[in-house]
């Protein structure tokens, strides 16, 4: 990821809905602008991190996809 992290969080391990609780949880604590690492095992995630973000205005800086661990970049709005 090019952009450094203000945060990371660790959902991997965890099936939906707790990777985007733990997401939505871990935005509260920042400030517009800053940015949070995810990493996630569900694949499910992939698609629920990028309705989450266009349904609350959070910028997905990126996405990927590395063997089964989706690692997603998410600026806060």
């Amino acid at each position: 990821m090019t952009t450094a992290a203000t945060q990371t969080l660790d959902a991997r391990g965890l099936n939906c809905p707790l990777p985007i609780l733990r997401t939505k949880k871990a935005l509260n604590t920042l400030n517009p602008g800053d940015t949070l690492a995810v990493q996630a095992s569900d694949p499910g995630s992939v698609k629920d991190i990028q309705a989450f973000c266009q349904q609350t205005g959070n910028e997905l800086v990126s996405s990927n996809d590395a063997g089964g661990e989706y690692a997603f970049l998410i600026r806060k709005a």
